[in-house]
């Protein structure tokens, strides 16, 4: 099997967009949080740590499956 072949490379580089994203957006989650924690709403604010939390779960996945590709 041929590692870092011109697909690999593509495909790791569009991984890697989809992870600043990703973390974009859960930097933007964990702000809106502490807002809804601060106005009372705090079973919301669990729904959402929970979404965060899932967010952290496929950010991992997501670096695993860059490095892969990305190895010689």
């Amino acid at each position: 099997m041929s590692h870092n072949t011109s697909a690999n490379i593509a495909t790791a580089d569009a991984l890697t967009i989809l992870l600043r994203n990703q973390h974009g957006i859960a930097a933007a989650l964990e702000e809106l949080i502490h807002w809804v924690e601060s106005q009372g709403g705090d079973i919301a604010a669990d729904n959402a740590l929970a979404a965060l939390h899932g967010l952290d779960s496929h950010a991992r996945t997501l670096s695993d499956a860059i490095y892969q590709l990305r190895q010689v």
